[in-house]
């Protein structure tokens, strides 16, 4: 008789398996971020974070990250473009950054990233919030917070929302 009989488990279930999964070879490791990739743009922090759990080594992950890198599979400024492009349509500038920090993006590609057009963001953004013109102080003060929540600076918020300045 087996030992596993005797631990009261089924005999379909073995005892020695152990509690984690077994470590992906190199040649897995590469499919499965290849997989990850196929979706969106990942940033290299990213991709190391969602593959560590399956690499048999630091050593093993970072060969992998660094073939994909070689190869322009992975690339931390055109994961940035890319993400930089989508937050556009609604936050502005410091939010954008603030974002890329968070995930791993060096400082060098954040400032590369364009900033070009914000202030026709924040007319956009205002625009599509709300319909009309801020006719009171309340009102402009009411889309000013609005747009700095969305990370817009002070001077582009002023112009956006036509505030004059003040003497």
């Amino acid at each position: 008789m087996g030992g596993r009989a005797q631990s009261g488990l089924p005999a379909c279930v073995s005892t020695d398996a152990p509690d984690k999964p077994a470590a992906d070879s190199h040649a897995e490791l590469k499919a499965r971020a290849l997989r990850h990739l196929a979706r969106r743009e990942h940033s290299r922090a990213e991709l190391a974070r969602k593959l560590a759990p399956h690499a048999e080594s630091a050593q093993a992950l970072e060969a992998v990250l660094d073939l994909l890198l070689s190869k322009k599979h992975q690339s931390d400024e055109r994961f940035a473009e890319e993400r930089a492009r989508a937050l556009s349509r609604k936050y502005g500038a410091a939010k954008i950054r603030q974002d890329l920090k968070a995930r791993g993006i060096a400082d060098e590609v954040i400032d590369r990233v364009s900033n070009d057009g914000e202030l026709e963001r924040a007319k956009a953004i205002l625009q599509r919030k709300y319909r009309e013109q801020a006719a009171t102080r309340e009102e402009r003060a009411k889309r000013a917070r609005f747009l700095q929540g969305r990370g817009f600076s002070y001077e582009v918020i002023r112009r956006a929302i036509a505030i004059p300045e003040e003497p």
